[in-house]
């Protein structure tokens, strides 16, 4: 681990070059504390030390916090101390009124850089982990009780006006039988990999009341026998979730739910229906336009993302984020946002889980509507919190909202996953309706003061660009370390185009004692650098005429899964679109590959 050390020293004096400053000191400090600390002083002292800052720049004076992490002289950060002096006054603390945008970003990269570097995390961490999984169901539970029925009424009537016309164009869809089902790559609950999905073996009884297995499991009736093998599950029979941690930072693991094949499958169909309909700038049968169709984004991060510029620059947007916001989402507002559309609430609640698997726990019901794991879990949480945000701003005209009204914020509210920009005006009566549904602000990750903003993975401050490229894996001992290899070129590449080049080259070095590392553009499959100087020739293909480079490429091999018979024709019914599938081998291969290998060969640098 003391080679992330040293890349933070490298990356520490490349930022002084940009800042005309020194980090001598800081880098001294940081290889002193390493050695007791260990690789927790990158992965978790400096990301507080880092969320202390940028609190300190929406507050716009140094935090008590930024003191107590990075240490206090005279009331001033010891920790990265010429830095911020070019952000803050060395009397008082107080930001600058203009502060040095290099110096900003500088100090959100050196402490921010390891923060979400993939590593496990102990199992006492796991274990409280899954313990707040539980914790947050008896919440679910109980906050259910604690909503009034006002309450209720109102978010149903907002979300109707929001959603009305949409919803009502997919319940006819779903009654229709346009559900078009799709299996998904990831793991099941009940273990099915690749082309096996097709091979179900499992249908539940509400999931044959509203998408009959003869229509989604079979290509037509003339093959109803292959229907025998099925078993059918009554609710109390049910396959549950299977919820686990995999690795995300070393102070938390990420907690998903599996779930089992027959439910993602549907789950997959509604999924795309959702999107679909909501993205669309028309509402399908109506001649009237999509009232919220730039207000929630499935595809598409930029809109947030200059959102968040525009707040920062101008003070007028403010950018929300929510804690556990999958796990928030209580089946209750599910149900009430959905109530006047019949058959779309019907195949929504027979395509969720009821009961999770949680280890320690045993098995438990449910009362939130899905965790991250559901296909369904990303476009039900943006149609429920886009009902919060505007149960808020209705809140704060003191009156009832209209679709004028709602018309007049285009521009001004959008939610991408749990992302949300808003008003700044209304951000207090909006935080208030989210809390009072059960959600949970993230005050450490939403700005609605200052100059600092944040969304969909970019920082911005007064209008420029301060986000930072970030390690996401510990370095490779050897070319058998293929994902570590991959990442390590990644984060060359994105250091190189950040500026810092000292760090780039540092990372050149340690690549090129394990792989050929020639110069290519982006586009190339070979692992290599990216530079303004273009790529290199190192040889000539007579037969296609182009220039080829020694290098590393990454492969995969696809599983072997053959498909044959009727289940090879429904997979090919089930194909959405006119372009024919991207693999021709499909039906023998299929499924997430077990491993990604790297192979030394000749290949073209662009």
């Amino acid at each position: 681990m003391k080679s992330l050390m040293l890349l933070w020293q490298k990356t520490a004096a490349d930022a002084a070059v940009q800042c005309r400053t020194s980090a001598l000191l800081d880098s001294k400090r940081v290889e002193k504390r390493f050695e007791h600390e260990g690789v927790s002083l990158l992965t978790l002292t400096l990301p507080a030390i880092g969320k202390a800052f940028e609190s300190s720049l929406t507050e716009g004076k140094v935090t008590d916090d930024l003191l107590s992490l990075s240490g206090s002289k005279a009331g001033f950060p010891v920790f990265l101390q010429d830095f911020h002096r070019l952000v803050f006054e060395r009397v008082g603390g107080r930001l600058l009124d203009n502060p040095s945008i290099d110096a900003i970003q500088a100090i959100r990269q050196l402490t921010l850089m390891f923060g979400k570097v993939l590593l496990p995390c102990s199992n006492t961490r796991q274990e409280r982990a899954f313990l707040a999984f539980v914790e947050c169901e008896q919440e679910l539970h109980d906050a259910k009780f604690a909503l009034g029925s006002a309450t209720l009424r109102d978010f149903e009537r907002v979300s109707s006006m929001l959603f009305g016309d949409v919803f009502t164009a997919m319940d006819r869809e779903v009654h229709d039988g346009n559900v078009i089902p799709k299996h998904g790559p990831g793991a099941t609950a009940d273990k099915l990999k690749g082309n096996l999905k097709y091979r179900q073996a499992e249908w539940t009884d509400r999931l044959e009341a509203i998408f009959p297995a003869m229509e989604n499991l079979v290509p037509s009736p003339r093959y109803f026998r292959s229907l025998d093998e099925v078993q059918y599950l009554d609710p109390g029979s049910e396959r549950p979730v299977k919820v686990v941690a995999v690795p995300k930072t070393l102070k938390t693991p990420r907690i998903i739910a599996i779930e089992p094949t027959c439910m993602q499958y549907m789950q997959q169909g509604l999924m795309h229906l959702f999107v679909n309909h909501l993205e669309s700038e028309s509402v399908s049968g109506n001649s009237r336009p999509n009232l919220i169709q730039s207000m929630v984004g499935f595809t598409d991060q930029s809109p947030n993302q200059e959102m968040a510029c525009e707040g920062s620059l101008y003070g007028n947007l403010a950018t929300l984020d929510l804690s556990e916001a999958s796990d928030r989402v209580s089946n209750l507002l599910v149900h009430r946002m959905l109530l006047n559309y019949g058959y779309l609430l019907e195949a929504v609640l027979a395509t969720r889980s009821t009961n999770a698997d949680v280890p320690g726990f045993g098995v438990i019901p449910l009362a939130k509507f899905a965790s991250m794991g559901s296909a369904l879990t990303f476009p039900i949480e943006e149609c429920i919190f886009l009902t919060a945000v505007f149960l808020g701003i209705e809140s704060k005209l003191g009156r009832r909202l209209t679709r004028n009204d709602v018309k007049k914020f285009r521009g001004k509210v959008r939610v991408y996953g749990d992302d949300i920009i808003i008003p700044v005006e209304t951000v207090p009566y909006v935080i208030e309706t989210l809390e009072l549904l059960g959600f949970k602000v993230n005050r450490h990750k939403s700005f609605w003061t200052g100059k600092f903003r944040e969304s969909c993975g970019k920082e911005y401050f007064d209008g420029h660009d301060v986000s930072i490229f970030r390690v996401r894996r510990t370095f490779p001992s050897s070319r058998a370390d293929v994902p570590e290899l991959i990442s390590l070129s990644s984060t060359r590449n994105l250091a190189y185009k950040h500026g810092y080049w000292g760090t780039a080259r540092y990372l050149d070095h340690i690549l090129e004692g394990l792989i050929p590392y020639p110069n290519v553009l982006e586009s190339s499959s070979v692992l290599g650098r990216q530079s303004v100087l273009g790529y290199s020739e190192e040889f000539f293909d007579p037969e296609l005429q182009i220039p080829l480079v020694k290098g590393a490429v990454p492969w995969s091999l696809i599983p072997a899964s053959q498909l044959d018979d009727e289940f090879a024709l429904l997979k090919c019914l089930l194909k959405q679109g006119s372009d024919p599938f991207a693999d021709e081998r499909h039906l023998e291969r299929q499924g997430r590959p077990d491993r990604v290998s790297m192979k030394i060969r000749r290949a073209c640098p662009y």
